[in-house]
């Protein structure tokens, strides 16, 4: 819960042709809840989640700062509020916090009631039950019972918390749902805490109290209060940019659900959407959930940048049909979308494997949408067809992306206007797609030139895979030989080593990095071998390689008697030809 990066005074969001205000301030759990004003989870929002392991970390955080040298202050992250009169406000971000926080001050003001319930010092642990009751949960009427809460939970944990925490009355343990079993778990679990650490004090109850004020007032968050769902949205992406995770993927079920779910709904139609949203979540996670969506959109619609997603979903979905259509729709495309980023899933045969494993590895994301849109429209009635378009989006994607490093914006436009004629039926073939691809493919020329000179540093993990991946295409097309790419059988070998000695000589030290990393410099070698030869000098390397079982490594020493500069680009232009002959999309 710690963050280097702050928000102070009142900031500003700029988007094109829009500004988004809103105020943030860093202020303490005191200053939030001491305050008279009354917070909200929205009805839709996540249940509560927490389990033991958050609760004992947030209670190792309180232990350390009751020491004598304690924290003088413990920053609990950031609390994302929306509210239109600064009098109500609906916690978007920061529920599980807020609730936890609320259910260490319960479960202490329940341990006060048993002090008092057993003599110890009533009169004045009465007087702290009703101040901190009011101070931090909420005014009860002496009278019904009926509580005034300053906190209120969603649709599936309010009852419990209003009716059964709040008033500190008797717990049920049945016909509870299980975010409602984990508060009680968590009320009876911070209650024994309090108990144990207060156990040994005559006065735990003053002990207690005094507690709850340092607490109060160290626990600080940055605090961000929007006016509505869309500028809520927008701090979401920022901050996300700035590698803070926010629940967007709640904040857009709160807004499809507000609209589906209106007042007369019955209680199971409720309990369906929510079982296909959580389905969805389920599956693919909640941080997913977000770029799955704009995919999903992006398959039908006009391509939305993540920036204004939200804005395009909002003005396009706006009422209970069409909300429950994209509902329906998303529990449908979810399972397509994952069984794209999942390789390993069952139904795919082995081509459609390679090649999605292949886009994996290349670490491309722009092709999704319209894969979806072909899945739909050619899986099941032409199979061979998507698999064509599959292996044609895994060329282009390792010419344009991998070895060319060429500009994704055009790109992605593309495959997004080929993804929209799809879904219309414009295009009712897999050769209309795959023509299609045509502006996206590097002809071979541009490609030949890109790879006679790429350099891939694999100190990346990710780099060694793609340039062991390269090498062992081009050695099946010298050898006919199929290799595992990931066997630990064989390993890259590089010519010229990463940790050159003076057995190296004749080479410019300022180009070293970039001549090391150049693919005409790496081979495949058995990685027997390849730790016996270590950084010896070319001459024994060359001997090893002319035994190697690998046609791609016993050209090396067929053909250069001594390795250069001169040698690697020479090299690397015979690869270049063979590589475009692997990587290639026929007319």
């Amino acid at each position: 819960m710690k963050s280097d990066w702050f928000l102070t005074n009142t900031q500003q969001i700029k988007q094109p042709m829009t500004t988004i205000n809103f105020n943030t301030s860093n202020q303490t759990f005191r200053q939030i809840f001491g305050n008279g004003l009354s917070y909200h989870v929205p009805r839709f929002q996540r249940d509560y989640s927490w389990e033991q392991d958050e609760w004992d970390d947030l209670w190792m955080d309180i232990l350390v700062m009751l020491e004598e040298d304690g924290d003088p202050a413990h920053y609990m992250g950031y609390l994302v509020l929306q509210s239109s009169d600064s009098k109500r406000f609906e916690i978007i971000d920061g529920q599980q916090r807020l609730t936890t926080i609320s259910l260490i001050v319960l479960s202490g003001l329940s341990y006060l009631k048993d002090l008092i319930q057993s003599g110890q010092d009533p009169q004045n642990n009465m007087s702290r039950v009703e101040q901190l009751q009011r101070n931090y949960i909420g005014y009860i009427d002496p009278v019904t019972l009926v509580s005034q809460p300053k906190l209120e939970l969603n649709r599936h944990n309010n009852r419990f918390y209003q009716n059964h925490l709040v008033p500190l009355a008797h717990l049920p343990q049945r016909n509870l749902n299980s975010s409602e079993h984990r508060l009680r778990k968590a009320f009876i679990w911070f209650k024994n805490k309090i108990e144990s650490h207060f156990r040994t004090e005559p006065n735990g109850g003053e002990k207690f109290a005094g507690m709850l004020e340092v607490l109060a007032d160290r626990f600080f968050f940055t605090v961000i209060t929007v006016n509505n769902e869309l500028n809520a949205f927008t701090v979401f992406e920022t901050l996300n940019a700035r590698g803070v995770r926010l629940s967007a993927t709640d904040l857009l079920k709160n807004y499809l659900f507000s609209i589906i779910c209106t007042p007369n709904r019955h209680e199971s139609e409720l309990k369906t959407i929510e079982d296909h949203w959580e389905r969805i979540v389920g599956l693919l996670g909640s941080e997913s959930f977000p770029e799955f969506l704009r995919i999903y959109w992006n398959s039908r619609n006009k391509l939305v940048r993540k920036a204004h997603l939200f804005k395009t979903i909002r003005r396009s979905i706006d009422n209970r049909e069409s909300a429950f259509q994209l509902l329906r729709d998303l529990d449908h495309s979810a399972d397509i979308y994952a069984a794209l980023r999942d390789p390993g899933e069952s139904f795919w045969n082995e081509r459609e494997r390679e090649a999605l494993e292949q886009l994996l590895m290349f670490y491309v994301r722009q092709p999704y949408a319209m894969l979806m849109a072909c899945h739909n429209a050619f899986f099941d009635t032409d199979r061979n067809g998507f698999i064509q378009i599959l292996r044609a989006v895994s060329v282009v994607s390792f010419r344009y992306n991998v070895i060319c490093n060429l500009q994704t914006h055009d790109q992605e436009n593309l495959y997004n206007d080929v993804a929209q004629k799809v879904t219309n039926r414009f295009y009712d073939r897999p050769r209309d797609v795959i023509t299609a691809l045509t502006p996206v493919y590097p002809d071979d020329g541009t490609f030949k030139a890109a790879f006679s000179q790429k350099e891939l540093k694999t100190t990346s993990g990710r780099n060694k895979k793609v340039v062991k991946y390269i090498l062992s295409r081009i050695e099946r097309q010298l050898s006919e030989k199929v290799l595992d790419t990931e066997s630990s059988v064989y390993s890259l070998e590089h010519i010229l080593p990463e940790n050159t000695s003076d057995v190296w000589p004749g080479f410019d030290e300022s180009k070293l990095d970039r001549l090391i990393y150049r693919l005409g410099n790496m081979t495949l070698l058995e990685t027997r071998k390849n730790k016996s030869i270590g950084n010896s000098d070319y001459s024994i390397k060359r001997e090893r390689y002319r035994s190697s079982e690998f046609r791609i490594t016993q050209t090396v020493a067929e053909y250069y008697d001594k390795w250069s500069e001169q040698k690697i680009d020479s090299r690397q232009k015979k690869m270049a030809d063979i590589a475009s002959s692997i990587w290639r999309i026929d007319a």
